[in-house]
């Protein structure tokens, strides 16, 4: 088990890519701490991960945009588990419109979750980590933050922005051996592309070399490596996971 005992925290953990990211971690023998504002799914996600991986789970309702909602619930897992090895800041939204009609709230509020929580978990962790030798940050940026995209003037920026901010912490970081790197998915199957008509769909995945979409779990492999042993010189690094969309 490539994660055995690891302590991992996945913000936006309740479903999705943080949830396909929580139970392979679960699969290696990680603990696994749940972020999300959604607190009846959260608990169901923690009930069924124990169930499912016999593992310790636990899950906390985190506003990440809140700075004392996120340091309280570093210190519930610190208190728990004794330590935090893994950050995947996942949480994320999408609140889209072309820029020259986009209004300050759908600004705002995507800024907010997709990089100011990021800011909040990290530096939240960043004690933990420390005291602890090490640790590893995975930042869940977007291949939009590469390339940008029509009518996501907000969300490009946010993950333009937190690739950025992966760097720079990794330089900041890597003589207290936390090592941040961010991974950057294209299109994947979740409840956000379900919205997207069939037509959409196609059209998209017209686009991709692979000539498909991506799931969640090509997402939680990348993560799994990053937080593994195998990564263990690998830090300020962009791993894209889009299928040849953007190269």
């Amino acid at each position: 088990m490539r994660l055995k005992d690891k302590v991992t925290l996945i913000t936006g953990g309740a479903q999705g890519i943080g949830r396909a990211i929580a139970n392979t971690y679960a699969k290696e023998g990680a603990k696994i701490a749940l972020f999300d504002v959604m607190e009846e799914q959260i608990q169901k996600s923690v009930s069924e991960i124990k169930s499912e991986f016999k593992v310790d789970a636990v899950g906390f309702k985190v506003d990440v945009t809140k700075t004392e909602d996120v340091e309280k619930g570093v210190k519930q897992v610190v208190d728990t588990f004794g330590r935090i090895d893994v950050l995947v800041n996942n949480a994320g939204i999408t609140r889209d419109n072309l820029m020259i009609r986009m209004s300050d709230a759908e600004w705002d509020s995507v800024l907010a979750v997709n990089l100011k929580g990021p800011f909040n978990c990290t530096k939240a962790v960043f004690s933990p980590m420390r005291k602890a030798g090490g640790g590893r940050i995975i930042n869940i940026a977007s291949i939009v933050g590469l390339m940008g995209n029509a009518g996501q003037a907000n969300y490009s920026a946010s993950k333009g922005g937190l690739i950025a901010f992966t760097k720079t912490t990794a330089r900041e970081f890597a003589s207290r051996n936390i090592l941040v790197n961010a991974i950057a998915p294209g299109f994947i199957r979740t409840a956000m592309t379900d919205k997207l008509s069939d037509e959409v769909k196609a059209k998209l995945a017209a686009q991709i070399p692979l000539v498909r979409l991506g799931e969640a779990q090509d997402v939680a492999n990348a993560a799994l490596f990053l937080a593994s042993d195998e990564s263990s010189y690998v830090t300020g690094q962009v791993l894209s996971v889009n299928g040849g969309m953007y190269m």
